[in-house]
């Protein structure tokens, strides 16, 4: 009882005697200065300068740093973005000076906002990225003039500063692809595509198309400004879709679920498809109708072109009816105006491994079965070839009328643009005819002169 008795008075001894902390004592030999020495309060003045700078330059080695392009991608989900941006006429400039507004305060709060960055590359970024917050107009005038009239090509009629000044109009709206290719929009940079976001396969992910204004965006903003809409001022509206959450909500759903509803989501997407379609061919037809009256914003190609016009042949009389001929001959020209990507402002999903294999496309040779594909699956030529010819007449006139002009196989195969010979097959991927109306319906033999086997 002794022993364990003087220990514990021991221990109580040395607890008294312990010594004080390294911040305590610091405190105590900064309170036994004496301040009243001129001598010593010139050393804290050094000290205290001495600390700020080097708090100063630090802080604005880091900002600098990470503000690199070279720092960015450094994480491996900014693949896309650096590729493409490398790829870009803006590859001389650094990220910050499009994503953050002039000025130390906004850079000093964008970074203080994106430790928020630092946490999604520690536990898993988001499927996509996506920008949520729009390229303001100051970034683009720090290095654009707002006062052009006319594209760097010559051609496309913009004033620049009717569109920034007058309507307000964000840059983004019209430039969203300028450096990163519309990647989002596309697909293209989901987590499983990174890897492929190499220097080689830039020039394959990366085109003209998708990083100049897509015309189908000023056709869409005009046809909603003549229907009494600013389109611009919804941020959705300039910003790519963001998927954040929705697939991890689809996940929980469980598979079961997902299963189940598969051919409810695959009904509601082919309706959407479909209306997109219509709306397209709304659009189409109106632009064609070379409408200046009644409109605000015209959509005659002079509207916005100086150089590249209606061509000639197509003011020739009954150009509708006649332009067969030169659609299968020269369908590969037709294809520069006539195609739905020029004409629609929202781009289709594409598949990153298609493109990278893609072969160069081959010269164009006639052939009717790519013209009918075409004209059926085009909503431009839909927009048409979906309604009754005028040399159709009526139906009763035209079936017993119409076998002397069809008695060629050529001629046939004109009529093949619209009509499908054989009832359409379930589950065929050959693009449908416009109508329903099909050459078997009546000809249930075939034709005379038809070999079958």
């Amino acid at each position: 009882m002794a022993f364990w008795g003087k220990q514990k008075e021991k221990n109580v001894e040395g607890t008294r005697e312990k010594k004080p902390g390294l911040i305590k004592r610091l405190w105590r030999k900064f309170r036994g200065i004496d301040w009243k020495n001129p001598l010593n309060r010139w050393r804290l003045l050094f000290a205290v300068l001495f600390f700020t700078v080097a708090m100063f330059g630090v802080g604005y080695g880091a900002i600098a740093f990470t503000s690199t392009p070279s720092f960015c991608k450094n994480c491996h989900e900014m693949s896309t973005e650096h590729v493409t941006f490398e790829a870009s006429a803006h590859n001389q400039i650094k990220c910050t000076q499009c994503h953050i507004e002039p000025g130390a305060k906004n850079m000093l709060l964008h970074k203080i906002e994106s430790m928020k960055e630092v946490y999604y590359h520690i536990v898993g970024v988001p499927d996509q990225i996506v920008q949520t917050v729009p390229v303001m107009n100051v970034n683009c005038i720090q290095c654009h003039s707002e006062n052009r009239l006319v594209s760097a090509t010559g051609d496309v009629i913009v004033n620049h500063e009717g569109h920034i000044k007058k309507a307000k109009i964000p840059c983004i709206t019209c430039h969203s692809g300028v450096v990163h290719a519309k990647a989002v929009e596309r697909g293209l940079n989901t987590q499983k595509d990174m890897d492929f976001w190499t220097k080689e396969n830039a020039e394959k992910l990366i085109s003209k198309k998708y990083t100049s204004p897509n015309m189908g965006t000023c056709i869409d903003c005009h046809n909603k400004v003549n229907n009494g809409e600013k389109p611009w001022k919804d941020e959705a509206y300039i910003l790519p879709e963001n998927t954040h959450g929705k697939h991890d909500e689809k996940k929980e759903e469980g598979h079961g679920a997902e299963t189940a509803t598969t051919e409810v989501h695959e009904e509601v997407a082919a309706d959407s498809e479909a209306a997109v379609k219509e709306h397209t061919q709304d659009i189409i037809l109106q632009a064609i109708g070379k409408q200046k009256k009644d409109v605000e914003l015209s959509m005659a190609c002079a509207t916005c072109h100086k150089e590249v016009a209606t061509p000639k042949n197509h003011d020739r009389k009954q150009w509708n009816q006649s332009h067969g001929d030169v659609a299968f001959t020269n369908l590969d020209k037709c294809m520069n105006c006539h195609q739905d990507s020029k004409w629609v402002k929202k781009l289709p999903k594409e598949n990153i491994m298609d493109l990278i294999n893609a072969v160069d496309k081959e010269k164009y040779v006639a052939d009717m079965l790519t013209v009918k594909n075409h004209s059926r699956n085009n909503s431009f030529c839909s927009a048409c070839h979906g309604k009754r010819p005028p040399g159709h007449v009526e139906s009763d006139e035209w079936l017993t009328a119409h076998a002397p002009l069809a008695k060629t196989d050529k001629a046939k195969a004109e009529c093949y643009v619209c009509h499908d010979r054989e009832k359409p097959k379930p589950g065929t991927e050959n693009p449908t005819a416009p109508t329903d109306v099909y050459c078997e319906f009546c000809h249930r033999t075939g034709f005379k002169g038809d070999k079958k086997s």
